[in-house]
């Protein structure tokens, strides 16, 4: 995304982006949609559901969640699963 999401919060109307994303998910049921905004802002292009994933920044870490995510991982628990499963790190400072 160029940060210039096409959708506006306060009007309920579908985006461009939604649009064609219905027409290709009546071809292809299966499909997908990733967005990922560089710079994440309070808008997306498409909102999250089942077949859509937003992600919000960009490291490595990106295509590791896309892999998952064309998998059939997209679940809330998936996702909580994944983050608890994370190792917490100590801070020397602290220890």
């Amino acid at each position: 995304s160029d940060n210039e999401s096409w959708c506006h919060p306060h009007n309920r109307r579908a985006t461009p982006v939604m649009k064609e994303w219905e027409k290709i998910r009546q071809r292809n049921p299966q499909a997908r949609l990733v967005c990922v905004d560089l710079a994440p802002n309070t808008t997306t292009q498409a909102p999250d559901r089942t077949d859509i994933l937003n992600i919000g920044g960009f490291s490595d870490e990106v295509f590791k969640l896309i892999g998952r995510f064309a998998e059939g991982a997209h679940t809330p628990q998936h996702w909580i699963n994944t983050i608890q499963s994370q190792p917490l790190r100590r801070d020397k400072a602290t220890a």
